[in-house]
């Protein structure tokens, strides 16, 4: 089983004010329904309101990220999947909650994780 990354930043979710709470409902059903199925590891967003900063190895932290890094913001799922066809077919019920299309990424095997 490998794992994949659902997400999507949060200027691609523009849902009217007055449908918002319906996208939580719908996107917290294929959570649940993920979770049901057994390929549930983890989501969330990422909070917008908590600035980045970097860390270097002798503690010291700085404001910001990476100079020219985009930083990232929106939704993220990680889901452990049997193949690439079938993280396409959980983005899509995602990006069906969430009413915007759906990034995916796959992990790489590291057999020490």
């Amino acid at each position: 089983m490998t794992k994949y990354l659902i997400s999507f930043p949060g200027e691609a979710m523009v849902v009217p004010e007055e449908d918002f709470e319906a996208v939580v409902e719908a996107s917290h059903a294929v959570i649940e329904e993920a979770k049901a199925a057994g390929v549930y590891v983890f989501g969330g967003g990422i909070d917008e309101d908590v600035d980045p900063v970097l860390v270097a190895g002798d503690g010291t932290v700085t404001e910001g990220t990476y100079p020219g890094h985009k930083v990232p913001n929106g939704g993220y799922t990680v889901l452990e999947l049997p193949s690439r066809e079938a993280a396409f077919e959980w983005a899509a019920k995602i990006a069906v909650a969430c009413r915007c299309s759906q990034e995916v990424r796959q992990f790489g095997y590291d057999p020490a994780s």
